[in-house]
């Protein structure tokens, strides 16, 4: 119901590229003040309160590194180390119009989710049974995984992955824990890169479709070829192929379903003259960038406002993250196998598909530029929608409390549900002109469904001190909480 969301915008606030902070000012987990005892327990503490205040006094007054270091929380190191994949990952990629962040983003969380809980305890490896040696810091075993994994892929960037690196290292007391942290790490990232060994990435995968009604082809005003075909048929990170979760196709050009989708785009995706209120084209603008850089962006504010632990906030990157994989390997599947042609394709050639109840525009054009490859399923909304079940999976709950940033229009909103951030996306694809409602609802549908089989396989609690998986949690439907929505009751 329209009335029940609740959606608040914000301003957009400024971030500093993470190498360009001092870890030691930004990275620094500040527990709140301690109540003062009653004067009664001061009297028979007065002696230890006194020799306290002495080597607080004396640290304070000490120059930097004269023997007093504040260690950085280390759940802070996963979230810095998160931001840090970010932006190597997309100023590396630029902005491509397709789902490869995602791929990275996942292969980073993934890695360093296995540093972390290997040291930790708590939750199952991913796909590795090796443990990491006790008192071993997770730190430095988290930022050293994220630093291998990225200058693997990424050696352009070796510079400033090597002073973020020692950067953290630095913060962190040097000694054995240190040190076994680190080598620990490296096996991490090691584990996880040869895994992917042969994945098919970047393989030539041809979109061999003829062209013919209701079939894709390049758009304007780019005509680009179809992008990163090779998603398709890479390797999924959690399931056990790309065509898992493959959703039925497209409604038939004949269809009636079909006509209402051409319609409604006609109506309130055009680039002029359309029907969408002010608030419509915001919101179609807000998500037209990256969204996986997004996504980062709202799951560190949360786990950092709800100061998850080192292990949790390894979790929830590594569920969110693989999920978010996997959901664009099911998306580009999807387009690969039915290779349906896009809104403005559909719009301008509207008097070949059969329909009577379609009228072409040749002139027709959408609000944002149109991206490389085809309409069903719609990646923004498969991912979104993975994420959305992920989050809802981990934290119990379907209040997400997210701050989501964007940098196309500058500013940020609040997203206490699942099924609002959701309903958001779907809509924004269509007032945006570049995907069919019909495409947007099968590709959320379908990405709820990828998170949901993940999180029943993947990052499962384990007994303490044990590798086998405790007893199952409840899920959100046992206690009486339905899985996220998609916005089909959206007018």
């Amino acid at each position: 119901m329209p009335g029940s969301r609740r959606v608040v915008l914000l301003t957009q606030w400024a971030v500093a590229k993470p190498w360009e902070l001092d870890p030691r000012e930004h990275a620094v987990y500040q527990e709140p003040p301690l109540p003062v005892p009653p004067r009664s327990r001061v009297r028979g503490f007065v002696c230890a309160v006194t020799a306290v205040a002495l080597v607080t006094l004396t640290a304070a007054t000490s120059p930097p590194g004269a023997g007093t270091r504040t260690t950085p929380d280390p759940a802070a190191v996963v979230r810095e180390w998160n931001a840090i994949a970010t932006d190597t990952i997309t100023t590396s990629l630029g902005p491509r119009p397709s789902g490869q962040v995602a791929i990275w983003e996942g292969f980073v969380s993934v890695a360093v989710y296995n540093a972390v809980v290997g040291i930790e305890g708590g939750y199952a490896l991913y796909k590795w049974r090796e443990r990491g040696p006790a008192k071993a810091s997770s730190a430095a075993a988290a930022a050293t995984a994220a630093h291998d994994v990225l200058l693997t892929y990424f050696p352009a960037f070796k510079e400033r992955l090597d002073t973020a690196h020692a950067d953290s290292l630095a913060a962190l007391p040097a000694g054995r824990s240190r040190d076994r942290g680190v080598d620990y790490g490296r096996r991490a990232a090691a584990r996880i890169i040869e895994l992917r060994e042969g994945d098919g990435r970047f393989a030539d995968v041809p979109f061999t479709a003829s062209p013919a009604p209701g079939v894709w082809r390049p758009t304007p005003p780019g005509f680009q070829p179809f992008i990163d075909t090779w998603l398709a048929r890479l390797r999924p990170l959690l399931l056990a192929s790309p065509h898992q979760f493959r959703p039925g196709g497209p409604p038939a050009l004949s269809s009636a379903a079909y006509a209402e989708d051409v319609q409604e785009l006609k109506a309130m995706g055009a680039k002029s003259g359309s029907g969408r209120t002010a608030q419509q084209t915001e919101t179609a603008l807000f998500f037209s960038g990256n969204l996986i850089e997004q996504v980062q962006s709202a799951v560190r504010d949360h786990a950092a406002r709800h100061r998850f632990g080192v292990a949790e906030t390894a979790r929830l990157f590594a569920a969110v993250n693989a999920s978010a994989t996997d959901a664009v390997v099911t998306a580009w599947d999807a387009k690969l196998h039915y290779g349906s042609w896009r809104p403005i394709t559909a719009i301008r050639l509207a008097d070949t598909d059969g329909n009577p109840a379609t009228t072409a525009d040749p002139a027709w054009e959408p609000l944002l530029l149109t991206p490389p490859h085809p309409d069903h399923i719609a990646g923004h909304t498969t991912v979104t929608a993975a994420v959305t079940r992920a989050l809802t999976g981990v934290l119990g709950t379907s209040r997400t409390d997210l701050y989501v940033p964007s940098e196309v229009t500058g500013t940020t909103r609040y997203y206490g549900s699942a099924d609002d951030l959701n309903r958001d996306v779907v809509d924004a694809r269509v007032w945006g002109g570049v995907h069919s409602r019909t495409a947007d609802l099968v590709g959320c549908r379908t990405g709820i469904r990828v998170a949901a089989w993940a999180l029943e396989h993947y990052f499962q609690p384990v007994a303490k001190g044990g590798t086998q998986p405790s007893p199952p949690a409840r899920t959100a439907r046992q206690d009486g909480l339905a899985e996220p929505e998609c916005g089909d009751d959206t007018d």
